[in-house]
This record gives structure tokens, C-alpha cells and sequence, in this order.
């Protein structure tokens, strides 16, 4: 191909991005960059340097000291902090936390935003996060919002985090999942919400494999890829 292509898929906590994600990028052979990862990663950052979640911003001047790599391990992105591989330790629902509150400072996203995009630059990538198609990649060609109900993504967090062997509540669960819709949504640095040409799909009916042959319909109606 000539010209590589970008698709980027933007939603809220829960819905299921990254797993379809990386679903897709497997089929269609494509790089997949899971930008949560890196947001968890430098909310661990902030974990592990004492900074309390109410007092995020401390971590503005450690951004200079933070080093995260992305690495690729048979087919599958690994992320690196000051060169440790963090990819489990970074999906503790705690990390989620930190995650959504470094992603509301505009410094952060700025110090993110450049490794993001040289990524896609030279390759065929597959990109998930709440700011894809309205900042990282603007131009993609393919843009899906995916969405389920707070209830159904809730119920889906809790049974990964059961199935991981986490302890877990679904009340609780379904209290932080509200908790951080509204604070994506709300922030003023790139808020959550869909790209104007973003196609809209709500998964809240529909089994995996229904919401992975959907998604696989919509890429290639907008590039004519064969999926």
C-alpha cells in the first residue's frame, strides 16, 4: 500500500476498546497502540513517587525524569518504565485511577502526545484511547466510538478483574467507572467525546464476536481493506 492507514478507536472505561483492539490488529496485521498503557504507566510513576490522587499535579515537575518505552514482544505491546516491563502492573484498577487523573493535566498529554504519533507514522496502526480521533490522530481514516451502558461495563470489568484472581466489588467498580466517565468527559484537556466523523457503535447488546465482525464491517466500508 502506498499510503498506511490509522484507526482509531476512542470511547469510555469499560467498553471494550482494547480487547477489540487488539483483536482487530491481530486479523488485519496491523500495530496496535494501546495509549491507556502509557497513561498507567505514568500514573504508576506517580504511585510509586508518594503523589496522592488529589494532588496530581505534584507530578508535573517529575515529567523530565519519567521514561516510558513500548516495546514488541511476539505480536504484543509491552510497556517499559525506566526499563522495567510495568504491562501487569500497570492494570490494577488503581492504576486506572491514577490514569485518568494524570490524563486531565495538559502537560501530560503533551509529553505523551509526540511518542503517540511518531508510532503511527510508518506503519499500520490500530489506536484506542478517549482522544484518538479528535487529537493524536485526526486524520485516520477509520474513527469508532465504542460504547455499552455503565451498567454492562461495569459488570464486564468486574468479571476480567475476577478472572485475573483481583479482589473486586461491583459496586465499587460501578461507582469508579461513573466517577471516571465523568472526569474524562469533563476535563478540559481533550475531554472524552466522539470525533465528529466518528461512526458510534454500542456494544451493550452485543457479544464479542458481534462487536468485532460490526467494527470489521465499518473499516472496511471506510477503506475498502478486505477484512
Amino acid at each position: 500500500m502506498s499510503r498506511t492507514i490509522q484507526i482509531a478507536i476512542d470511547g469510555p472505561s469499560g467498553a471494550g476498546k482494547s480487547t477489540m483492539a487488539r483483536l482487530l490488529a491481530q486479523q488485519l496485521r496491523f500495530v496496535y497502540v494501546d495509549t491507556g498503557a502509557m497513561y498507567r504507566a505514568v500514573g504508576l510513576f506517580a504511585q510509586r513517587a508518594g503523589v496522592e490522587e488529589e494532588e496530581i499535579e505534584a507530578i508535573l515537575p517529575m515529567l523530565n525524569e519519567i521514561q516510558i518505552d513500548i516495546q514488541y514482544v511476539d505480536g504484543n505491546q509491552r510497556i517499559f518504565l525506566g526499563g522495567e516491563d510495568v504491562s501487569e502492573a500497570v492494570r490494577t484498577e488503581k492504576s486506572g485511577r491514577y490514569a485518568s487523573a494524570v490524563s486531565a493535566l495538559p502537560a501530560v498529554r503533551q509529553f505523551l502526545l509526540g511518542l503517540q504519533r511518531r508510532l503511527a507514522e510508518n506503519q499500520n496502526v490500530i489506536m484506542d484511547g478517549r482522544d484518538i480521533g479528535t487529537v493524536i490522530l485526526p486524520q485516520a481514516q477509520v474513527k469508532i466510538f465504542l460504547t455499552a451502558s455503565p451498567e454492562e461495563r461495569a459488570r464486564r470489568r468486574f468479571a476480567e478483574l475476577r478472572q485475573k484472581g483481583q479482589p473486586a466489588d461491583y459496586d465499587q467498580v460501578y461507582q469508579d467507572l461513573l466517577e471516571r466517565d465523568q472526569r474524562d468527559s469533563r476535563r478540559t484537556a481533550a475531554p472524552l467525546r466522539p470525533a465528529a466523523d466518528a461512526v458510534t457503535l454500542d456494544a451493550t447488546a452485543y457479544s464479542l464476536e458481534e462487536t468485532l465482525e460490526r467494527m470489521k464491517q465499518i473499516i472496511g466500508e471506510k477503506t475498502g481493506y478486505a477484512v
